[in-house]
């Protein structure tokens, strides 16, 4: 009994060690390695300064920025704390109150592109569809009275593409897009 006992002791041990310890290091080690800007958060300087992550989302209100997709965590809008959807389906009331309420909040104007009004699994999602960019030009051009075909241009150098040409679908980072925006008009 004893015996037995100091064996799994042991191997707990060696256990921990490889799979606790030293997996861990090599996975990181090699991630730094391969995939620095990834495996550091994706973030975004400006000015030698922190601004956010191509990977996270942010809340922007001001007509003169583009929107990103709404975030359905909470206590605040995009908290990676609590990254999680809002779980509510299409019949559930409270789903449609807050669909129509960005309706409004976007100018009222339909059709509006879907990503634009419900939220991501993650409610997170830092990226929207081009459609959904080019929906708020007239907002955006407005606000900051530049010519509509100069946003058009502006989104178009943000497409990114497919991921490998095959997975997923063309999408804008609402960030990279805006901090574009803000370098323009100066």
């Amino acid at each position: 009994m004893l015996q037995t006992s100091l064996q799994s002791i042991r191997a707990l041990i060696v256990f921990t060690l490889i799979t606790g310890v030293a997996y861990p290091l090599i996975v990181t080690g090699i991630a730094q390695v391969v995939l620095r800007d990834q495996a550091n958060g994706s973030l975004i300087y400006r000015n030698d300064k922190i601004v956010g992550s191509q990977l996270i989302g942010q809340a922007f209100s001001d007509p003169k920025y583009f929107r990103g997709r709404p975030s359905a965590t909470s206590p605040m809008p995009y908290n990676g704390a609590a990254s999680s959807g809002s779980n509510q389906g299409p019949t559930n009331p409270a789903l449609k109150e807050a669909v129509e309420g960005r309706i409004k909040d976007l100018g009222g104007k339909t059709p509006v592109p879907g990503d634009l009004i419900t939220a991501s699994g993650s409610g997170l999602d830092p990226h929207i569809s081009p459609a959904a960019a080019s929906y708020q030009i007239p907002r955006v051009s407005k606000a900051r009275n530049i010519p509509e075909e100069k946003l058009r241009d502006l989104v178009a150098r943000h497409t990114e593409g497919r991921q490998l040409g095959i997975l997923g679908e063309p999408r804008v980072n609402v960030l990279r897009l805006n901090l574009a925006l803000d370098a323009t008009a100066k």
